[in-house]
């Protein structure tokens, strides 16, 4: 048995809460459940946004060392490995000090400071979390699963990890692994036809929309667009072919996924696909999914949401 936890963006009270409430307890250096059949599955973005990073982190990193928990990397963590990460040959981290980048990051530099040893340490450890995992049963990821792109992957990856220089080349936007990356952490993009421009909540135009690609039935724009303020903004124009074919089959395997920072009720995407991430990082609930392998259709009453 499985229990599938989302993005906790520095949140150790609500985490601890939640694994509480799920039945784990703190024994011998690390949260085990009673039952020990039962592992959690953490779907990254352990950081960021809330006041204890390294709370989450430790626990984290305790359960994964026990064997009691699975841990994969979010576009958090992704970030971070590249604002602390210098090029070689420039000198310049791969990821900008910039105000806006400084600003996102600014509770986890404020436990883990630049250049500090203990900084150096955990961004070491976040190198080794893959982008993915496939069980026998299921899938998880922290933003799109999609079978070309996790196929590329795996050919040019151990298993999804990435190595040092390949995090360098996934800063590069030049390269492929930066395509590749950025799919599975932060999820699809495609441009608009004809050049049609849209405009997201701060006013910024954009040619780009991020796309649902759990949507197989989606044949517009409008179906298929997700984080639009406006979807009147979007073109009544059919769908290309292209993105139709990228989406998540219907026959494959479950799979979860956070990164969305959904509201309201949760709901399942489709009979195969579940986001678990209600913005627990700012004031929505700690959501989590008991799986269990044997019986594999998803049902909305798996879902705990932890208060």
């Amino acid at each position: 048995m499985y229990d599938i936890i989302p993005d906790i963006h520095g949140q150790a009270g609500k985490l601890k809460s939640a694994l509480s409430s799920l039945g784990y307890e703190q024994k011998n250096g690390a949260w085990r459940h009673t039952d020990p059949k039962r592992t959690c599955v953490f779907l990254g973005d352990f950081i960021d946004r809330g006041p204890d990073n390294e709370a989450v982190i430790n626990i984290v990193r305790c359960m994964v060392d026990a064997g009691t928990a699975y841990a994969i990397m979010g576009n958090h963590e992704l970030n971070a490995v590249h604002f602390h990460t210098k090029d070689p040959k420039s000198g310049e981290p791969a990821r900008a000090h910039s105000a806006k980048n400084l600003k996102q990051h600014a509770s986890f530099l404020q436990e883990f400071p630049l250049e500090a040893p203990k900084t150096t340490e955990v961004i070491s450890w976040m190198i080794t979390l893959p982008l993915f995992i496939e069980f026998d049963a299921f899938r998880i990821v922290h933003a799109c699963w999609n079978e070309a792109v996790i196929g590329e992957l795996l050919k040019i990856t151990k298993n999804g990890r990435l190595t040092d220089e390949q995090f360098l080349s996934a800063a590069n936007k030049k390269s492929q692994l930066f395509s590749l990356v950025e799919t599975t952490t932060k999820g699809p993009e495609a441009t608009l036809p004809d050049d049609h421009v849209i405009y997201d909540k701060e006013g910024q135009g954009r040619s780009e929309v991020r796309l649902q690609w759990w949507n197989g039935t989606a044949s517009t724009w409008k179906e298929i667009a997700t984080s639009v303020p406006n979807l009147d903004q979007l073109p009544d124009s059919n769908l290309p072919a292209s993105i139709k074919q990228s989406v998540y089959p219907p026959n494959s395997k479950p799979v979860f996924f956070g990164h969305y920072w959904m509201t309201g009720k949760p709901v399942l995407q489709t009979n195969n696909a579940l986001c678990l991430d209600y913005s627990a990082g700012r004031e929505g609930p700690l959501v989590s999914y008991q799986f269990d392998p044997v019986t594999t259709l998803l049902d909305l009453k798996n879902i705990t949401i932890h208060s």
